[in-house]
């Protein structure tokens, strides 16, 4: 585990961060957790899908950075972050999702926080063998309106290839295959990956073994900020 609790804020709020690369179960653990505490889930990439249709400046530039295939720049999705983090289901803490992802963006985050007087209770990443990655996003199928994911192998859908709630079919992202999957997971071990060292410094780190089981992996989570 960790090596320590981290802080715990005056107001009990749980203000907390997920690393990990994709397919290492943050997505499911993070539903739960928002459920649980009663957070808001600050997901980056549901953040810039969202500004990128509004008609306001900053959805407009993020929709020509995205256009032009350029990725956000730091300032922009800190200014994102600050944004969503004055909504009022974020009063109760926050679970940072995809950002940030280098160690300049961490640095940013930590103004932002020092301005805004709070700061982070816990760092917890997902660590798990890219060979086991592999073989978890190959056989991922997703129902597209709901969101919701199955697995070929480790979650299959009582109907083959059809979601079980609505019996509607579910496909397979473009993206989840083992191609794309090792170029994603390259730039998580050199982007993403230090940031462990820095929040290690912090005495925030925590490292949970993601190949086990879900309710395994929740009980960690649990421990980790005092709940469980």
């Amino acid at each position: 585990m960790g090596q320590s609790w981290g802080k715990q804020q005056q107001s009990g709020n749980v203000n907390a961060m997920f690393l990990g690369p994709p397919g290492s179960g943050k997505g499911t653990q993070s539903e739960r957790f928002v459920r649980h505490f009663g957070v808001c889930h600050l997901d980056a990439g549901t953040m810039l899908r969202a500004v990128a249709k509004a008609e306001s400046e900053l959805g407009k530039r993020v929709r020509g950075l995205m256009n032009e295939g350029r990725l956000v720049d730091d300032q922009t999705i800190c200014e994102i972050i600050e944004q969503n983090l004055d909504k009022p289901e974020c009063k109760k803490g926050f679970l940072l999702d995809g950002f940030p992802r280098t160690q300049a963006q961490a640095e940013r985050l930590d103004d932002m926080l020092g301005r805004r007087r709070q700061q982070l209770n816990g760092v917890v990443e997902f660590a798990i063998d890219d060979r086991l990655l592999e073989e978890r996003i190959v056989g991922r199928l997703m129902h597209v309106p709901s969101g919701r994911v199955y697995h070929e192998k480790f979650r299959p859908p009582q109907v083959p290839g059809k979601d079980d709630v609505t019996g509607e079919p579910l496909t397979r992202r473009s993206d989840d295959n083992a191609e794309t999957l090792r170029t994603r997971l390259a730039q998580y071990h050199e982007k993403t990956r230090p940031l462990t060292d820095y929040y290690g410094r912090r005495h925030l780190m925590h490292r949970l073994d993601a190949s086990r089981s879900q309710d395994q992996v929740w009980q960690d989570l649990l421990r980790i900020f005092k709940q469980a």
